[in-house]
């Protein structure tokens, strides 16, 4: 008797597919199957994965309205005894109020959307406890949010946080194939790609060895060897990298670089604001659990930078401390009064052209007389890089009266690159190993392009480097290349 279908295969129903997603959406390990056609609803949640959107477009993340809320203070459910459970259902309703009371909520994440498309390498960055890592666990399947939808399209590959994805009893040798066999690749696949991971996490002499005795650093190796070598087609990779050496770090960024040009996704959240600048073309700023910022990363790691030093002056160009009711920085003996920027006219300024010298005055009270003090000026970029540091040591008295002073730098033109930079001061005794003023942030000041090589060859306008100094250049017309006179060696 004929099936009343025909030929044609059953689709599968919602009760397929809520199965399929308890058995390997929500996954412990941090990284997860996805169905490629058909749409996974979870039942006790406005949340969805729906791959099938994005099979027909060149997006691999659509995020819409992700939220996530916490309750503070809520009693955790645990595993009890059947008395304990039985107990516990008879002083429910008389507790449940009380309960309710006790907690409140917390919304890490709060109406995110943003989409990102196939081969982007997209940087998420925020201070800590702006929701990263939620949203990050929240694609990767490891936490389900209040309410908001994502649509995935590809297989994920996720490295959280070290350890992720472990089973801590196996060896690294049997958690490679288990990581493998998560990301639903074929026993053969893993073993093409398992030289190349033992070798990029240089662990090839305790490879049989059980992970829970592996260190931290370790851990991070082997974790983000797998994550990267197992070609999934979306990257997922956390601030873990800190916890591995400088080499290492370089070695997964350029890895990180390798794996972007191979067209693949890659999802970066780090505070190291180079690697957000050199690898990624797009960076989203998270505040608070809401995105503040989507769009060139040189623009978000500005805000961010900039949204962090709170306590560095906004005015023009200055910070005084004239007024008799306030207390200057400093001690008994030292403080200080204001410091003021000023371009080659003399006027009090925050914004440079950067073929004109900038003067950074100082003015301090001498209160009781000081012996071998002095400044120091830091220039740092918005990433928090030194751009240079200077002291006026050379040009100072050994010892100083009590008196007013003022003590002038002048940072030649020419210098500068198109940033904004923050200025950072301290006064210190090396003889006595004292700082008379410790050292703290106290104004912001922009440099334009106006002069600068830089806004005759990029798009933005922004050179590579702390500083875009302009060079000497001579270009002539020549015959032939001069060879160095050659040398006679004498017996």
């Amino acid at each position: 008797m004929a099936s009343p279908h025909g030929n044609k295969r059953a689709e599968p129903s919602i009760r397929d597919a809520v199965a399929a997603v308890r058995l390997v959406a929500f996954t412990p390990l941090g990284s997860s199957l996805l169905w490629q056609s058909i749409e996974l609803f979870l039942p006790n949640s406005k949340f969805s994965f729906l791959t099938s959107r994005l099979c027909m477009t060149d997006l691999a993340i659509e995020v819409d309205n992700l939220s996530k809320r916490y309750r503070i203070g809520a009693q955790r459910q645990s595993y009890n005894t059947l008395r304990d459970t039985l107990a516990e259902a008879f002083s429910k309703f008389r507790n449940s109020k009380l309960k309710i009371r006790n907690s409140e909520s917390f919304w890490a994440l709060r109406d995110v959307s943003f989409e990102v498309k196939r081969g982007e390498v997209l940087g998420i960055i925020g201070r800590n406890g702006a929701g990263k890592s939620t949203l990050l666990k929240i694609l990767s399947r490891i936490t389900r949010p209040t309410y908001g939808r994502a649509w995935i399209n590809g297989r994920v590959g996720s490295l959280l946080e070290v350890g992720t994805g472990f089973h801590p009893e196996l060896t690294g040798r049997e958690n490679i194939f288990l990581n493998g066999a998560v990301l639903g690749m074929k026993n053969t696949e893993i073993q093409q790609k398992f030289d190349e991971i033992v070798e990029f996490a240089e662990i090839d002499q305790f490879l049989d060895t059980p992970v829970k005795r592996y260190s931290s650093g370790m851990y991070m190796r082997l974790a983000f060897s797998i994550a990267a070598h197992l070609e999934p087609e979306i990257l997922i990779v956390d601030e873990v990298l800190a916890v591995g050496d400088a080499a290492f770090q370089n070695k997964s960024l350029g890895k990180m670089g390798a794996v972007a040009k191979e067209g693949r996704t890659v999802l970066l959240v780090s505070h190291n604001m180079a690697a957000i600048r050199s690898l990624c073309e797009r960076a989203i700023l998270i505040e608070k659990g809401k995105i503040r910022l989507d769009g060139k990363p040189h623009d978000a790691i500005t805000a961010y930078l900039l949204s962090g030093m709170g306590d560095v002056s906004e005015d023009e160009g200055q910070v005084l401390w004239t007024e008799p009711n306030v207390e200057p920085p400093g001690s008994k003996e030292f403080c200080l009064r204001g410091i003021q920027l000023k371009g080659p006219s003399g006027s009090v300024q925050s914004v440079f052209e950067a073929d004109k010298q900038i003067l950074v005055e100082i003015y301090y009270e001498v209160r009781r007389q000081v012996r071998d003090a002095r400044f120091y000026l830091h220039v740092l970029t918005q990433e928090g890089e030194n751009a240079f540091s200077g002291t006026d040591c050379r040009f100072r008295d050994e010892i100083e009266s009590p008196g007013l002073y003022r003590s002038t730098c002048i940072i030649p033109g020419g210098l500068m690159n198109r940033r904004v930079y923050t200025i950072e001061m301290s006064c210190y005794i090396p003889s006595m190993n004292l700082f008379l003023l410790p050292r703290k942030p106290y104004l912001r000041f922009t440099v334009s392009g106006v002069g600068n090589q830089g806004s005759y060859n990029t798009s933005d306008g922004v050179w590579p480097g702390v500083v875009c100094p302009q060079l000497e250049w001579k270009i002539e017309k020549i015959s032939r290349i001069s060879e160095p006179p050659s040398r006679s060696i004498q017996s």
